[in-house]
């Protein structure tokens, strides 16, 4: 701890020696643990003095495989004691450029560094009890510099046939999930429910997302019987959820990428005829602009990768109420492009 003056003037006095570290109540941990990680395909290097934080971010981007071989984003995870076991607020997120900042309070707090590639980040040992929470809000924040530096987070689900892949964009509680979800049981290869990036480092339109889940609003239920009597999620995201692991136990076919073909627009409540029509690209832009964020030389090219998208993909919307109705008009559309 600091000591006064007159404190000082009596160690050297008595010719003591000033032992300790004055600064040491207010230190991050010494990190000792390290591994490598791949979200959507970019390395990431976890450097933590928590077995438990390695645990949850395998199960958050363990399933996934290296795409790119990209500088590795550094992310410092520091646990600290803390003062409570209960699950913190919800973090408030700013941005001051080049960093972003998410603050839930004194001890978990998160700060990203877009230009040196770098997240660090205190989380309590009580808010490590809350899994979910720690996993979306904390963890996932060197996803940040994914998507300004590396990709295009989109908001979309994501599903294929034959190759092909559709991004479902809209609003929430537009069915993005949900639709996803059903295609995905109707025999369609599963990329992502509501979140998808595109690789705008890489040639094409490949895109990716979190294959391996799927998250529900509670009231899904309704609609799918097998995700009834899961746990609801509080604070995944600021609303409840309900989380499903895909893949063969449920009998899914899921996939890390896809190709983009088609961007269609969900709409379920415009109590319109059912129908596919063509689109507006320049909402479509907009949509996906006003997601990203960062410096303005790296947005300026991001935005010139999203025209050079939209160019090489066509856009619809959907005007829908029935799933099954919905499932046959997308598959119709792959089939024949319209």
């Amino acid at each position: 701890m600091i000591q006064t003056i007159k404190q000082i003037e009596a160690t050297c006095d008595a010719g003591l020696p000033f032992d300790g570290d004055p600064h040491e109540e207010t230190r991050a941990p010494e990190l000792t643990l390290e591994r490598m990680y791949y979200p959507y395909g970019f390395p990431l290097k976890v450097i933590t003095n928590s077995e438990e934080v390695l645990e949850i971010i395998a199960g958050m981007w363990g399933d996934f495989e290296q795409l790119t071989d990209t500088e590795p984003i550094i992310s410092e995870v520091h646990v600290v004691e803390g003062s409570s076991m209960e699950c913190p607020p919800a973090p408030v997120y700013r941005i001051m450029l080049p960093l972003m900042l998410g603050v839930a309070d004194a001890d978990n707090y998160s700060i990203v560094d877009l230009l040196r590639n770098k997240a660090q980040m205190s989380i309590s040992r009580g808010a490590l009890q809350h899994r979910l929470y720690v996993g979306y809000l904390l963890l996932g924040m060197p996803g940040c510099i994914i998507s300004t530096r590396y990709a295009i987070g989109i908001h979309a689900g994501c599903v294929a046939m034959d190759g092909r892949g559709i991004l479902l964009c809209g609003d929430s509680g537009m069915g993005k999930s949900t639709l996803s979800y059903a295609c995905a049981k109707a025999g369609w290869t599963y990329v992502s429910d509501d979140g998808t990036y595109w690789l705008s480092n890489r040639n094409g339109r490949l895109a990716t997302g979190d294959f391996h889940r799927v998250r529900f609003r509670p009231t899904a239920g309704e609609l799918f019987p097998e995700i009834r009597g899961l746990d609801i999620t509080p604070r995944a995201a600021g609303k409840a959820s309900i989380e499903l692991r895909t893949g063969p136990m449920n009998h899914i076919s899921c996939a890390q990428t896809t190709n983009v073909d088609f961007m269609v627009f969900l709409n379920r409540k415009s109590g319109e005829s059912p129908k596919l029509m063509p689109y507006r690209k320049d909402v479509a832009r907009q949509s996906m602009r006003q997601m990203m964020f960062g410096v303005p030389e790296i947005l300026e090219m991001q935005y010139a990768k999203v025209d050079r998208f939209l160019d090489e993909i066509d856009v619809f919307e959907l005007h829908y109420t029935d799933l099954d109705w919905a499932i046959d008009r997308l598959e119709k559309l792959v089939r024949e492009g319209q």
